[in-house]
């Protein structure tokens, strides 16, 4: 298998079929496979994935009770590493159930890669550009210590195994993601961008579940923090950027976003213009 695609998903069933559809439109000229870890969604997510027959479903109720006693919420490094350790993959595209990936990146992304270790150099990633959508008009990648980290984008399994797999304790949310790339650097790995693998991200998705998790972020920012400003990157300490590329995408992919989200959100735009001119 050259390729296991991993992706987390809860109470986002439209979001998650328009991912899947980006992936199945993607024109993967490679063997792979999708791989879905749901955190007990209630929204019919979980009978939708049942019915399909090329994605490997990891059900982990992540939320409520059972007999009576709350369940401990599990981290996403500990969702992601499911999907991860059971991926077979040569590869591992790491991507979000509101995103859409623009046709012909997921090739891109592994002839780059193919070609980048057959010169024998030592990657553990390579990051996809993505932008918020429909905010931003440019598409980006992260730094962070001076090193680029992966949002999204596609990981040697073998580097994974070798830097222990996410960090599913310090991290409850966010910065797992950052936590993990500054992990490949510090043993050896570099990570780069994808240069023609890009990712449209729907950044007002099921705003209440984004709420709770952005509830985390200031606890996980001071583990993060103090976990990596002690080590030496060359001399940078602290540090964090984008670096932005420009791309017009001529198949319209944000088109694709489930069509009652973006009425939704254009009333929404329409109603906070009103209430600022008011």
């Amino acid at each position: 298998m050259k390729l296991s695609i991993v992706l987390g998903s809860y109470n986002r069933k439209d979001f998650l079929i328009s991912t899947i559809n980006s992936v199945r439109a993607n024109n993967i000229n490679h063997s792979y496979e999708i791989i879905v870890v749901d955190g007990g969604s209630t929204d019919g997510s979980i009978n939708w994935l049942n019915r399909q027959k090329d994605i490997i479903t990891i059900v982990q109720h992540n939320r409520g009770k059972h007999n009576g006693v709350l369940l401990e919420k599990k981290s996403w490094g500990y969702f992601m590493n499911l999907g991860f350790k059971c991926a077979s993959g040569k590869y591992i595209l790491m991507i979000s159930d509101d995103c859409l990936l623009i046709p012909n990146s997921v090739d891109n992304g592994i002839n780059q890669f193919d070609n980048l270790l057959s010169q024998r150099k030592k990657i553990g990633a390579l990051a996809f550009y993505w932008r918020n959508w429909p905010e931003m008009e440019k598409y980006w990648v992260g730094t962070t210590f001076g090193k680029i980290f992966v949002n999204h984008g596609i990981y040697l399994k073998e580097a994974l195994i070798d830097v222990g797999w996410i960090n599913e304790s310090d991290y409850s949310f966010y910065h797992a993601d950052g936590d993990l790339s500054l992990k490949m650097w510090s043993n050896g790995y570099e990570i780069l961008e994808a240069d023609n693998s890009f990712i449209e991200h729907f950044s007002h998705a099921n705003l209440v579940v984004r709420k709770s998790n952005e509830n985390t972020q200031s606890r996980d920012w001071d583990s993060y923090v103090n976990h990596w400003r002690s080590v030496d990157f060359e001399g940078v300490k602290y540090d964090s950027d984008w670096l932005y590329k420009s791309y017009e995408d001529k198949y319209g992919t944000y088109k694709n976003f489930p069509k009652w989200e973006l009425i939704k959100f254009k009333v929404r735009m329409f109603f906070k213009r009103i209430n600022f001119i008011l």
